[in-house]
């Protein structure tokens, strides 16, 4: 008789990292790169020399935060090397995207 698996908690989901390097001008990232990376990420850029490079050949996923994050990264002058094709498609997708204008409410 089959019996079922213990179930895992559901912050199991969130354990995948991140991790960073920088080596001089360069900050390089490893792992999946969510909105609760992106102060660190910007931290590790500060620090850096200018011009500094973002390089994402082993990030293998993203959040929208991220994507919006990597643009205004090159908006800045930041490098951004090494990215997947996903991710390239999503940023260029992202700058494409009209900004969301604020919703009015009714009856003010």
């Amino acid at each position: 008789m089959a019996r079922a698996l213990p179930r895992q908690p559901q912050s199991s989901a969130k354990s995948m990292t991140l991790r960073i390097d920088r080596v001089q001008k360069r900050v390089r990232l490893s792992g999946e790169f969510r909105s609760e990376h992106v102060h660190q990420v910007k931290a590790e850029l500060d620090r850096c020399q200018s011009p500094a490079a973002l390089d994402l050949e082993e990030v293998g996923l993203v959040d929208v935060e991220a994507i919006r994050f990597l643009n205004s990264c090159e908006a800045a002058g930041v490098s951004v090397l090494h990215g997947s094709a996903y991710i390239r498609t999503w940023m260029s997708q992202e700058r494409e995207r009209p900004e969301e204008q604020p919703k009015e409410r009714k009856g003010r």
